[in-house]
């Protein structure tokens, strides 16, 4: 028998140019402003069904259209493009479909003509076995037939001996002469005569002529004569595990397969979300529902994402339906996870971004993609990916004084989700946000998370919301953490009469004590007295005898980890006002109190100035 496989369709639309190139211009307008001709070609375009419908422009050639008339000749083109583009897809699919089509049709036919043949070759071999036994019976019987009629045969010559025998013997003493020795041997003779007309003699043979016509049970024969034209009900199909990037955030993509040469009419696939609060009670399950399909693969949609299904099918043909496959588990795409801008830090070298899953059921990793922004604002084609992310937080390395543009995807076996919200990220100067969770109760931060304040009304020690993570002394915040060894600056702003401690502190700092009175904080210390501004540089409680003349309202801070030095500068007269030489055992977070009533800003995501690092 034949077959055929069917390939890629491919369809080529040439919009074919002039005959002479000389003729491709437009004809003059009339007076109406209409064409009097038709336009040549502008564009020639091919469409494969492996490629997408891509134009390629000819030549340049002069048409004498005006600008109006191009754009609506472009929009004309684009519009026909889009149709054709349409109408190559609907192919497409139309021929995946007849091909597959036609591989079922093949398959059948295989394994109807493997039946038929299997059906024969019984019934063959069941005849063959009759005629055997029939054959093997016939030959019994003539055998015992044949021993009966020899013992008779032997019979019936051993009797005629006998009376030949008595026959002679009577002749004998009928001739004899001797009158004495007639009398005396006549007596015997004729009793044996009379004996022997006595017997019986059996002239019926003892076996009969014809053979048993005994009926051979040809019921199976029959039955498997029936069973030709009968098709058996298949048996049960085997459901494929789920192949990883098959499934979308709302819909699966289900195959299974026949390990038997079946033939199947058609498939039914059922599934239900697996919830792991079900009770054992049946009664409570998820409502299973079904779908009818012919081929061996079938796309479930309306489902839930990031959830998981159980997935049995079935084969049905004429006589019946076969048992369920063993059940399978398949997964949706997660859901797009939540970037979470205001824990998102950076730096000039790197980035921290932070997110939430925005699944109930745990994925199995997250990719997290940047791409560089252009100075025009818009996205660069080039997307660079970090792949096998297995928390809700990745530390990114970045090209300094570059915005960036990142976004994360959930990845499950079902693929990869579709892409969160796209933030924006700056690698000009460190960035960071004051962590609200280890601020003061008296201390107040603002939306933006830049601005803190501290009111004037003092708060009895019970009416405070105190933790572990909480300052309970100091009336102190920390910023978010800096997790990258490098150059960091950053810029506060106060007012004069304001009271402030800047610095940093390692995360564990005390919180039952002040900044810059341990050995876990560096900070400068602003202090009002009644005769001038004082400031202090503290460490463990101690500072350094130093007089500040112009009040700094603007102070940059320079944490260099390389060169483990923290540097404060009056930025409105770039002074460097103190630099602390410490071995930072480990990262340090930026801290910043207000010891009276006030408020304080921080500038961050700024570059720093040139004499912040020399």
């Amino acid at each position: 028998m034949d077959l055929f496989e069917l390939r890629g369709v491919r369809l080529d639309v040439i919009a074919e140019e002039a005959e002479h190139p000389d003729t491709t211009t437009m004809e003059p307008f009339d007076q109406g402003g209409k064409v009097t001709r038709d336009v040549s070609a502008f564009q020639r375009f091919s469409i494969d069904t492996n490629e997408s419908l891509s134009f390629d422009p000819c030549e340049d050639s002069p048409t004498g259209l005006d600008d109006g008339q191009e754009g609506r000749t472009q929009t004309e083109m684009e519009t026909t493009r889009n149709c054709l583009q349409g109408k190559v897809a609907e192919m497409e699919n139309f021929a995946g479909h007849l091909e597959e089509i036609f591989l079922t049709v093949e398959e059948n036919f295989g394994r109807r003509e493997q039946n038929l043949e299997q059906h024969y070759n019984d019934v063959l071999q069941a005849l063959s076995q009759r005629y055997d036994e029939r054959a093997a019976g016939l030959e019994e019987e003539k055998k015992s037939k044949l021993e009966a009629l020899y013992s008779q045969l032997l019979a019936c010559g051993r009797a005629l001996d006998a009376s030949k025998e008595l026959i002679e013997a009577a002749k004998a003493i009928y001739r004899s002469e001797d009158h004495r020795f007639f009398l005396k041997a006549v007596i015997p003779v004729i009793k044996r005569i009379k004996v022997l007309a006595k017997e019986e003699v059996n002239l019926t043979l003892s076996a009969p002529l014809e053979f048993s016509s005994l009926l051979t049970d040809l019921s199976d024969v029959k039955t498997m004569m029936d069973s030709i034209n009968v098709v058996p009900a298949p048996s049960a199909p085997v459901i494929n595990p789920q192949i990883p990037n098959s499934a979308t955030q709302t819909s699966l993509h289900v195959c299974w397969s026949l390990f038997s040469d079946d033939t199947v009419e058609f498939y039914e696939l059922y599934y239900r979300p697996v919830l792991e609060d079900t009770p054992a009670d049946s009664s409570s399950a998820p409502d299973v529902s079904q779908v009818k399909v012919k081929e061996t693969h079938c796309t479930v949609t309306h489902l839930l994402p990031n959830a998981q299904y159980e997935l049995w099918v079935t084969a049905t043909n004429t006589t019946g339906i076969s048992p369920a496959s063993e059940k399978a588990l398949y997964m949706t795409v997660p859901s797009p996870p939540v970037i979470k801008p205001r824990e998102c830090i950076s730096c000039p070298e790197a980035a921290l971004i932070r997110w939430e899953s925005g699944n109930t059921d745990p994925v199995d990793s997250y990719t997290v993609e940047l791409s560089e922004m252009g100075t025009n604002g818009a996205e660069s084609g080039v997307t660079e990916s970090v792949v096998a992310v297995p928390t809700c937080q990745c530390l990114i390395q970045l090209q300094a004084r570059r915005r960036y543009l990142v976004s994360v995807r959930a990845v499950n076996i079902g693929g990869p989700s579709d892409r969160s919200e796209v933030i924006t990220v700056s690698s000009t100067g460190t960035f960071f946000h004051l962590l609200e969770d280890t601020a003061h109760p008296c201390l107040s931060i603002s939306e933006d998370g830049f601005t803190m304040f501290h009111g004037d009304e003092e708060l009895p020690i019970s009416a405070m919301a105190l933790d572990d993570n909480t300052f309970t002394r100091c009336v102190a915040v920390l910023g978010d953490l800096i997790p990258v060894r490098g150059r960091h600056y950053w810029e506060v702003e106060v007012d004069d009469g304001t009271e402030f401690r800047v610095g940093v502190a390692y995360e564990d700092t005390d919180r039952n004590t002040y900044l810059g009175a341990n050995t876990t904080s560096w900070c400068m210390r602003h202090i009002l007295t009644p005769s001038r501004h004082k400031y202090e540089f503290l460490h463990n409680g101690c500072s350094p005898d130093l007089r500040i003349t112009v009040n700094p309202v603007r102070i940059g801070v320079a944490l260099d980890y390389e060169r483990e030095t923290l540097s404060f500068f009056n930025v409105d007269l770039e002074q460097r006002l103190h630099t602390f030489h410490c071995h930072f055992q480990t990262y340090v977070h930026p801290c910043f109190g207000l010891d009276n009533p006030g408020a304080l800003t921080v500038h961050n995501g700024i570059e720093a100035p040139e004499y912040a690092f020399v």
